[in-house]
């Protein structure tokens, strides 16, 4: 029986703790981190926990797809009096090709909860330079996404709106087979907190 999600969560924590605490190292480290001047100032037993985590990952992730054990978790967010729970990707997971099929399952309810509780809000379009957007503006972008996540703080609301590959869609050099728009609804501006 393959492992679960939540155990493949489990063994990457106890794995990377091992690293840090020194009980796993990966001597060929120095060979493969071409950089000098970082490798004077990281040394050669940071770089080697690093890659020994790494070449780990992806064995789990190599597991993953040979298992079809899925990459994504629940997560809720609580926004006023109101929750709503979707699937995301987990940071140290790989998706699966029916990962992708959940998360644009869920666009909907995610875009259902965004517009209730964005309506007396100020829409802002966040990256290098925000910029203010329309309801219609943000509901074009919807269109094109695949998926929508979700993030809120105490009076802000963002959503993500997401295509691509799961695993790139947060990096710039992604772009543009890969990305997520990130839009605050923020009673003026957004906060200074990246989320």
């Amino acid at each position: 029986m393959a492992y679960t999600t939540q155990q493949l969560i489990s063994i990457l924590d106890r794995e990377m703790q091992a690293g840090w605490q020194g009980d796993r190292v990966l001597l060929s480290a120095k060979e493969r981190f071409n950089d000098p001047v970082l490798s004077l100032v990281l040394g050669h037993d940071k770089i080697s926990k690093v890659y020994a985590y790494r070449e780990f990952r992806e064995q789990i992730h190599h597991y993953q797809h040979q298992y079809k054990v899925s990459g994504l978790i629940w997560r809720t967010c609580r926004f006023k009096e109101e929750s709503i729970s979707y699937p995301e990707l987990h940071n140290q997971l790989a998706a699966i090709p029916e990962d992708k099929e959940i998360l644009q399952g869920s666009k909907e309810s995610v875009l259902q909860f965004w517009r209730r509780h964005s309506q007396n809000l100020k829409l802002w379009l966040l990256g290098k330079e925000q910029q203010r957007m329309t309801r219609e503006m943000v509901e074009e972008l919807a269109k094109e996404a695949e998926w929508a996540e979700m993030d809120t703080t105490l009076n802000e609301l963002y959503i993500g709106l997401c295509w691509g590959n799961p695993q790139e869609c947060r990096y710039q050099w992604a772009m543009p087979e890969s990305g997520c728009r990130r839009i605050a609804a923020v009673p003026n501006e957004p906060s200074a907190i990246k989320i």
